[in-house]
């Protein structure tokens, strides 16, 4: 079983707050790790799915079903299929605010799940679980990219396989899981609308081209970029702004998040056709924006920087001290930023920038840059962080 990096900072929380929540895509592994937390909390576990019929009878009556566990960590899996029950566990926790009562597990974002359920602000710690990451699968960098990192898909015996998982997954996100959250949207436009998105990956937003070329209006696919993004199946890398005399762009970039439902929805099946498509570049930018993103502190703000003039970072992460740190991505062993690259970190005052690219040595550039390998992504921009 691959150990999850999350689980630590899981078991920190539960430690620290009532309730604790793990969220991510479907598929990505949260009732895997949920499984491993079983055997590291010290108290006795009870866990509900909420997609078993006999366990959402269990909560038919939940104020006397749990009131029977008072002195256990009850894991609710699938809380957005019951979102009446948090009023429930608001009242439970406010009797007794004792840490590690309730470990709940979502497919659908707080803010989403908010939406018909009353909040537990003050009471509750969200962690989002990210695909795998290099440093769990042991540094598997093609396979990684071009499968993705949802479990089933990664741990395939063949791409082909792989491949197949991750068109039922995309099948069954949009026929059946975002119609359980309530949502009512035509499952052909969302597909057409997604696989827009892939060719348009690492691009930046632009509602109207869409529009036009689904026949709906700019308010429909911004509802259709809402609803994919609180499913965790995409990113908007919203622009950074600092306060410089620049005109800056304003839209943000739309990546699809996993490498894999990526390369799926442009019919990429192997890794010889990965590095003979278009998208390669801007595939291997989302795949190392998503790797970062995955072992960045989870209150750690990122975005992109470009300005009309044409200075640009593909990442911008801002350090403890609320500084800009760039991050620059090349598929390519002799990776150089380009002019851009440096007219934005004169704009910006940077001090220490990184390129990251898949070669094995991390060497310097100059000007407090270095190149960074994929491998050493964690060891170097981490530090960095404490300025």
């Amino acid at each position: 079983m691959i150990d999850r990096r999350l689980k630590k900072r899981v078991l920190r929380s539960l430690t620290q707050f009532p309730v604790v929540g793990i969220i991510g895509c479907r598929q990505v592994g949260k009732t895997t790790l949920a499984r491993m937390l079983q055997k590291d909390v010290e108290r006795e576990c009870v866990y509900l799915d909420l997609e078993l019929p006999s366990d959402m009878d269990k909560l038919h009556e939940p104020e006397l079903y749990l009131s029977t566990h008072e002195d256990k960590l009850v894991i609710i899996d699938e809380i957005q299929r019951m979102p009446e029950i948090f009023p429930l566990l608001r009242a439970i926790v406010d009797r007794n605010r004792q840490p590690g009562r309730f470990l709940i597990l979502g497919s659908a974002s707080p803010d989403l799940i908010k939406r018909s359920s009353e909040s537990l602000a003050g009471r509750i710690i969200y962690h989002e679980l990210s695909p795998f990451l290099l440093s769990e699968i042991n540094y598997e960098i093609q396979r990684l990219w071009l499968r993705g990192g949802l479990p089933e898909s990664f741990l395939s015996n063949t791409d082909e396989e792989s491949y197949i998982w991750r068109d039922a997954f995309i099948k069954t996100h949009l026929e059946r899981d975002i119609p359980q959250l309530g949502i009512q949207v035509s499952s052909v436009n969302l597909r057409r609308f997604w696989s827009i998105l892939a060719h348009m990956h690492g691009q930046l937003w632009n509602a109207s081209q869409i529009a036009r070329a689904l026949g709906v209006s700019a308010p429909t696919v911004r509802h259709y970029l809402d609803i994919l993004q609180e499913t965790f199946v995409i990113r908007q890398l919203i622009p950074y702004h600092p306060n410089i005399k620049k005109r800056l762009v304003k839209s943000p970039k739309v990546y699809i998040r996993d490498s894999g439902l990526l390369h799926s929805l442009l019919r990429i099946k192997t890794i010889d056709e990965l590095y003979g498509h278009p998208v390669q570049g801007t595939s291997w930018e989302g795949f190392i924006i998503e790797q970062i993103a995955g072992i960045l502190p989870e209150d750690t703000p990122i975005y992109f920087y470009r300005t009309a003039a044409g200075a640009e970072v593909d990442l911008i992460i801002m350090d403890n001290k609320n500084r800009p740190l760039p991050v620059e991505i090349k598929l390519s062993l002799t990776p150089r930023p380009e002019k851009g690259f440096w007219i934005a970190y004169d704009d910006l005052k940077c001090k220490r920038g990184f390129v990251i690219y898949p070669g094995e040595e991390s060497y310097p550039l100059g000007k407090g840059v270095y190149t960074v390998s994929v491998k050493e992504i964690e060891k170097m921009i981490i530090p960095a962080l404490e300025g």
